[in-house]
């Protein structure tokens, strides 16, 4: 076994980083470049540098040579993890399990009673890996896309996004959430993550208020930085308030969500677990099809907000890493143009850090 050592991620080798999760997961599922432009760890770096205590980000060095990392997150009470990768040519040397304790003593610090991640479903050597570890496999989680209707007008109000908000009217709504996903599962709070798309201008959060209480949310990233990248709209976590009509509620916010990937002219991502039944069928009725899946795990063995009656989307990150292959089947010939920022995604990938406020600062780099 080679000596490993655990540390924090640098700001100086967020490209290196990029770079081996894109070659770990691009050797694992045969498809070259499978994130393109989509920043899985830059921004979540950011979120730490910034002084959010809900992200960390691990990295494995080997004789100062980085060799791996994993992200770390928090949404109050719950905490996930990923993607973690290590370099092709340090597979099978206990590195993965090295950042794995790393992880597990962030969740212990962080003090979360529930943990999570998203695997691959048909790797026995992944789910083995994580079961050591007290992680246990539950449902499915499809991850689905929808071209929205471009054509159509849709309502975005002033109060749908919560860009558009005073600061003062962004403080109630964050409060809103908080209440909500508590509802949903006990200390579930996304307040941290909302904060940061909004900071970072990586996408925006979109809102949907019924009789003054709010019905549902969703965290949408979208554009150059974000998760998503510029073809995208992906919603890292979306919930309706539960109780009687909630499936009501969520229909009307996936309708909000989808009017806002129309107005940026692009499709719909979004994943749910399969444990979550009249969510997917609602989703599937709205012509939503799956494009991939992977397995939900978690610590300890319960369903957590993996559930029946839960009116959620989420799938815990590493889902992105097979989409590239199936997203032009996904957008139909009415869709329009992403416009002329495609051109710099097609020839390379935008690393965009935000260093203050909403003023990033970017760096290119090819593969």
């Amino acid at each position: 076994m080679i000596k490993v050592e655990i540390a924090p991620l640098q700001e100086h080798e967020l490209e290196e980083a990029h770079r081996i999760c894109n070659a770990a997961f691009g050797k694992f599922i045969g498809v070259p470049d499978p994130f393109g432009d989509r920043l899985l760890i830059a921004s979540r770096w950011r979120a730490a540098a910034d002084g959010l205590p809900s992200t960390e980000v691990l990295t494995a060095r080997a004789e100062g040579r980085l060799i791996g990392s994993n992200v770390v997150t928090r949404w109050g009470s719950f905490g996930f993890f990923g993607p973690l990768t290590v370099l092709p040519e340090f597979w099978d040397q206990g590195v993965a399990k090295r950042l794995l304790d790393g992880t597990i003593e962030v969740f212990d610090r962080w003090g979360v009673r529930h943990s999570g991640l998203f695997t691959f479903p048909q790797s026995a050597k992944h789910i083995g890996l994580y079961q050591k570890y007290g992680y246990w496999p539950g449902y499915l989680t499809a991850i689905l896309r929808k071209a929205p209707d471009f054509s159509a007008s849709g309502a975005l109000y002033p109060n749908t996004l919560f860009s558009k908000l005073d600061e003062a009217a962004r403080e109630r709504a964050l409060l809103a959430a908080a209440e909500l996903t508590d509802g949903i599962s006990d200390g579930l709070d996304l307040s941290d993550e909302i904060r940061h798309v909004f900071a970072q201008g990586l996408g925006d959060t979109v809102l949907v208020w019924g009789g003054g209480a709010l019905d549902g949310f969703a965290v949408c990233h979208h554009g150059s930085g974000s998760e998503a990248g510029l073809s995208a709209c992906y919603v890292k976590f979306g919930a309706a308030r539960g109780g009687p009509g909630a499936g009501t509620r969520f229909d009307l916010l996936l309708e909000a969500c989808e009017a806002f990937a129309a107005s940026r002219g692009v499709v719909m991502e979004a994943g749910t677990s399969l444990a979550r039944e009249d969510a997917y069928s609602r989703m599937r009725a709205r012509g939503y099809q799956t494009v991939t899946q992977g397995v939900a795990m978690q610590r300890p063995h319960a369903a957590g907000f993996n559930r029946a009656g839960a009116y959620v989307i989420d799938d815990w990150r590493q889902a992105a890493t097979a989409l590239k292959a199936n997203a032009r089947r996904a957008i139909p010939r009415s869709a329009p143009s992403p416009g002329p920022r495609s051109a710099a995604a097609r020839s390379g990938t935008l690393l965009r850090i935000a260093r203050s406020g909403r003023a990033p600062a970017t760096a290119r780099f090819v593969y």
